[in-house]
């Protein structure tokens, strides 16, 4: 009895073993699924951590502490909802934000978006350039050196390369932002204030509080994002059938981007702050890295900025790219050829060459530069909000896939805050009086 009792248990390990090579198959099958999915959503989400995101979130735990982190809250709910509106609209229609707005609102309405997308577009990508500079500067390498070799390396990749290979460096670049979660542990954070500052919101009354508030909701929800995603999702052929996965990739990078930005608050808090050093230039930025690399700080900080860099300066002129293009109706699409787009790939490269051209212009203050280009994003941010809004509950347009009550309240009092945020800049700068300095 005893050799069948060991063949019977011999058996069953064999099939346990079977069963576990299956169930883990099945993880890793699913797993490499929504690896492979993983695109429009986390470029775009994470475009946002670029060098005037990195700048202005640094200068929000340099100078708030951990008071203004409640914001994080209800801007990955705010950004995941826009990035998904466009994302659904792509997949649904076939066709990009500028196209759409051109076919559903006309002519002025596309003037009035592409205008705004064109000011803040041109500013934020000599920011990323200006971003570039700083990063490269830490390494003693001169401005006019590197920022037109990152210009170069960027056209080449974009215009000589295909969708899937621009895609897949874009994602790895995505990467570097990692250091900055590790020094949040590192650098010892008092998490119960961290805490605190989660769920307890506080707003100031003040210039400088009101100019910070606003750039973070620029840096974070950009108008060039939605054109981005939205473009992406029609270049990579997603339709509505599909749409499932990619609502997991925008998602999925909404959150991975916010979460970065809450290590970068924590980081800066809790090494800056509490030593009451203000973020002035890159080096200042790079301390908060210190707890992690020490004396490299600067060198891991060099590495993550001009990362984040490159990433939004293809991006950035992408989008505008894609938004000219669309909206003029030509035709578009980094698979395509000079001949073939000459507008879309023309629009690409005078926007490289002239973010890359102001970058190197001597004594720029590189951090205030940063700054005022996200508060340009604010300000700019609801023109293109209300459009989205508007054509997203087009039944005529999106079928079944239009927005439901709870997420259009939630839509529209994103896009309504921000548009109280922009106004209330603008009147504290028109009349300064109004509140403390």
């Amino acid at each position: 009895m005893a050799e069948p009792r060991a063949a019977v248990r011999a058996a069953g390990r064999r099939l346990m073993r079977r069963g576990a090579r299956g169930v883990r198959g099945k993880i890793g099958r699913r797993l490499l699924m929504y690896i492979a999915i993983l695109g429009p959503g986390m470029i775009t989400a994470n475009a946002g951590n670029d060098a005037g995101g990195i700048a202005t979130f640094a200068s929000v735990g340099a100078e708030f502490g951990y008071s203004l982190l409640w914001i994080l809250i209800p801007i990955t709910i705010s950004l995941g909802i826009v990035q998904e509106m466009c994302a659904r609209m792509g997949a649904v229609t076939g066709k990009g934000l500028a196209d759409l707005i051109r076919e559903q609102f006309g002519v002025r309405w596309t003037a009035l978006v592409m205008l705004a997308l064109l000011i803040a577009n041109a500013g934020v990508t000599v920011s990323e350039f200006v971003g570039i500079a700083a990063a490269t500067e830490l390494f003693h390498v001169p401005r006019f050196v590197s920022v037109p070799l990152a210009a170069v390396l960027i056209w080449w990749l974009v215009v000589k390369g295909s969708y899937q290979r621009v895609e897949r460096v874009f994602l790895l670049m995505s990467l570097v932002f990692l250091g900055y979660i590790i020094s949040a542990f590192l650098s010892r954070p008092d998490w119960g204030a961290v805490a605190v500052g989660l769920v307890k919101p506080s707003f100031r009354f003040e210039h400088a509080f009101v100019f910070t508030f606003v750039a973070v909701v620029g840096t974070t929800i950009s108008p060039y994002m939605q054109v981005f995603v939205q473009s992406s999702v029609v270049e990579k052929g997603i339709t509505a059938d599909e749409y499932g996965k990619t609502k997991v990739d925008v998602w999925a990078g909404t959150i991975f981007a916010i979460l970065i930005v809450f290590f970068i608050v924590v980081s800066t808090a809790s090494t800056l702050h509490r030593a009451g050093i203000q973020v002035t230039n890159a080096g200042d930025a790079a301390r908060a890295l210190s707890p992690l690399a020490g004396r490299y700080a600067e060198t891991l900080f060099a590495v993550g900025l001009f990362g984040a860099s490159m990433l939004a300066a293809g991006v950035l002129p992408l989008a505008t790219a894609y938004s000219i293009s669309e909206a003029l109706g030509f035709e578009k699409g980094v698979s395509r050829s000079f001949r073939e787009a000459p507008i879309f790939l023309g629009t690409f490269t005078f926007l490289v060459g002239v973010g890359a051209a102001i970058a190197v212009i001597p004594n720029l203050p590189l951090i205030r530069v940063l700054l005022v280009t996200q508060v340009i994003n604010g300000l700019l941010l609801p023109v293109v909000l209300f459009a989205v809004l508007r054509l997203v509950n087009k039944r005529e347009l999106m079928g079944q896939y239009v927005n439901g009550p709870l997420y259009n309240l939630a839509a529209w009092l994103t896009a309504i805050i921000v548009t109280l945020l922009s106004l209330l800049y603008i009147a504290i700068t028109l009349f300064p009086g109004l509140m403390r300095s």
